[in-house]
């Protein structure tokens, strides 16, 4: 198993089209690192530039401390995991697995011995002499996994594997692969998704990205509970962040937050000393607001002008004055609350957050 290391990486197409920019990068040997942003953010061609499937621009990939820039594919030490599984029809389930192998000339007995232990780990073993054909799509994916495993590869990588799954499968596979990770704790493991909920729940790190720049990297609850910048904010987190345009003003250890939507407050979210106020948003998540009386200390007051009632939660979409996006809020459980009432909503001090004229947080300044 093995370190991944990325210096000034880029990816330049030859119409001068810059696809990742500068990419700087450390994964150390035992990490699942999850690469998540929109579409077209250069995620998959990041990680088929760590493959070998697409040349580095510019910049140094190492894999295990060598420069693999070069290297071909096949001599990389790294398996991939597609989302289309490129299983081959016409093999059963245990030829397939030992396809690599025994291209590798690998004995018939080391073979059947990392077949057979890989079957085992991710539940395959009833399946052997099945061919594809024949299997759920959640244990074909499990059969291209079960085929990058028995390689022993240096670095596991799984390009949106769970895409083609439907929602049921999606949580089932995505519970196999956390397994997988803990049962083989030395692995290296770089992950690509779209999907959020994938990205929180398996990786160690994130790494979100947004038009060939990293954003952040960070654990995901660093990402949730202190976004580098207005992006990060909105993009971790469902419903996403609410942010709302204020005037900041900073008078001794506070900073006075002129919301254009409602009174002044107070945070302790210390910003630099200015003498006049200055442009800034302000940030709370849906879940971070609390419906409250009209004689309570409020945020935010305004009319509902939609609610959604998921059962375990009601979303409330409440039209702020002043305001140009409504503000959402998520509540437990179910509200006797319809559209065109005038709700307060009120947060924890500790729980805003707060971004500069260039959306980049404050809490992460200094």
């Amino acid at each position: 198993m093995a370190d991944v290391k990325l210096t000034n990486v880029k990816k330049i197409y030859s119409n001068n089209v810059e696809v990742l920019k500068d990419i700087n990068l450390d994964i150390k040997q035992g990490e699942f690192i999850v690469f998540v942003g929109p579409s077209g953010c250069g995620k998959s061609t990041l990680l088929r530039m760590i493959s070998g499937l697409e040349e580095i621009s510019a910049g140094t990939l190492e894999i295990d401390g060598v420069v693999v820039n070069d290297v071909p594919p096949a001599l990389r030490g790294i398996a991939m995991v597609f989302q289309s599984y490129a299983l081959y029809p016409h093999m059963t389930v245990y030829d397939n697995m030992a396809f690599s192998l025994q291209i590798a000339k690998t004995s018939k007995a080391d073979i059947d011995q990392q077949v057979r232990k890989a079957a085992d780990m991710l539940q395959l073993t009833p399946y052997l002499d099945r061919l594809p054909k024949a299997l759920s799509g959640g244990q074909r994916q499990r059969v291209a996994i079960g085929r990058a495993i028995v390689r022993r590869p240096k670095v596991f990588l799984f390009d949106e594997p769970l895409s083609n799954l439907d929602a049921a499968l999606r949580v089932a596979t995505r519970m196999e692969i956390a397994n997988l990770k803990d049962s083989m704790p030395d692995s290296t493991m770089i992950y690509v998704t779209h999907d959020q909920v994938e990205a929180m729940t398996l990786a160690d790190r994130i790494v979100l990205l947004s038009g060939g720049d990293i954003e952040q990297v960070g654990s995901p609850l660093e990402l949730y509970e202190h976004p580098a910048n207005v992006f990060v904010a909105k993009f971790i987190g469902s419903p996403a962040m609410n942010i709302v345009p204020c005037r900041i003003e900073q008078t001794g250890a506070q900073t006075l937050v002129s919301l254009s939507a409602s009174a002044s407050i107070q945070t302790p979210i210390v910003t630099e000393s200015s003498e006049q106020a200055k442009p800034a948003f302000f940030g709370i998540r849906p879940e971070d607001l609390v419906v409250v009386s009209a004689e309570q200390e409020s945020l935010f007051s305004g009319d509902v002008s939609f609610v959604e009632s998921l059962g375990e939660a009601t979303l409330l979409y409440v039209k702020i004055p002043g305001a140009d996006e409504m503000v959402i809020a998520k509540q437990a459980g179910t509200l006797n609350i319809k559209r065109g009432d005038k709700v307060y909503l009120s947060a924890p001090a500790e729980k805003m957050h707060l971004f500069d004229e260039n959306e980049q947080s404050y809490l992460r300044k200094g």
